[in-house]
């Protein structure tokens, strides 16, 4: 069955929910699934290179079926196979491959060139975005909260403060209306120059520093906006927002909110753990973190 020559068209950065697609491949996989690839979709899928943010929560139909997207992954194909997720043996962008949005079904598959509609949970997606976009606004306040623990110039993040997120970061998991990021204070950090003492004990100044940011970048309201270099799965896409402090313009893959205003009552809460010797930073942010 022949494979896509182009990557998948994405509707869902700029909020879709529901799209139409045409079928352009079906792959059979173990366990009685089958990958459903359209030329468009508005469902977005985990990306094994850095799964932060979950797929989305999806159904299909078509004229004589339906089926639940059991999950929604990023796949690749050189033009004679197709690999799934972590199976993908090379990096998005590789000249002669093409990525795609695979929706996972189980049961009844529509056919070859038939059209289906794809309708996605706005709920689910509405939470999954408030938590993308208070991931960011909560790492930018972290960073500006630690610009002062650094004696080396290193690299900055959007708002010209030592990028602390991208430096020590080891995972970021998004949550419905939050997220959890992970951060290793560990030797390679301290050799960069960020000074790790005192840090158990400056924890709750510095947390109240987080949220004061937060507080008041959420209070102002700023429209969120997301732009696109093109419509396709692999074309970059940056968020953007006005802060107090300068404009702001990540590269991110995500969906998230139409403003901060929606974020509410979003709180950080940090915690320090130790794994085996090296300090272990967990901020999580939530409507409603335990104090």
């Amino acid at each position: 069955m022949t494979l896509p020559s182009t990557d998948t068209a994405v509707s869902y950065p700029a909020g879709a929910v529901t799209g139409t697609g045409t079928v352009v491949h079906l792959e059979p996989l173990s366990g009685g699934r089958t990958a459903v690839l359209l030329n468009a979709s508005p469902c977005h899928p985990v990306d094994a290179g850095w799964p932060d943010q979950g797929p989305d929560r999806a159904a299909l139909a078509w004229n004589n079926g339906s089926a639940a997207v059991v999950d929604c992954v990023v796949g690749g194909t050189d033009g004679d196979s197709l690999f799934l997720g972590a199976d993908i043996p090379v990096r998005k962008g590789t000249a002669g491959w093409f990525f795609v949005v695979a929706h996972l079904i189980e049961g009844a598959t529509p056919s070859l060139g038939q059209s289906v509609t794809v309708t996605v949970d706005a709920d689910y997606r509405a939470s999954m975005s408030l938590g993308h976009t208070g991931c960011h606004l909560a790492s930018l306040a972290l960073n500006h909260t630690l610009a002062d623990r650094w004696t080396k110039e290193v690299a900055l993040d959007a708002l010209g403060d030592p990028d602390f997120d991208k430096l020590a970061i080891a995972s970021s998991t998004i949550l419905p209306n939050g997220a959890v990021d992970v951060f290793r204070l560990n030797k390679s950090l301290r050799r960069k120059g960020f000074v790790s003492d005192g840090f158990a004990e400056d924890l709750p100044m510095i947390e109240s520093s987080l949220n004061d940011a937060l507080l008041g970048w959420i209070a102002g309201n700023a429209a969120v906006n997301i732009r696109c270099d093109g419509d396709r799965l692999t074309d970059r896409r940056y968020w953007e927002c006005s802060l107090p402090e300068g404009e702001v313009s990540i590269a991110c893959g995500g969906t998230h909110a139409h403003s901060l205003g929606e974020l509410g009552a979003l709180r950080a809460a940090l915690a320090l753990t130790d794994d085996d010797g090296t300090t272990v930073l967990t901020m999580t942010t939530s409507p409603n973190p335990e104090r």
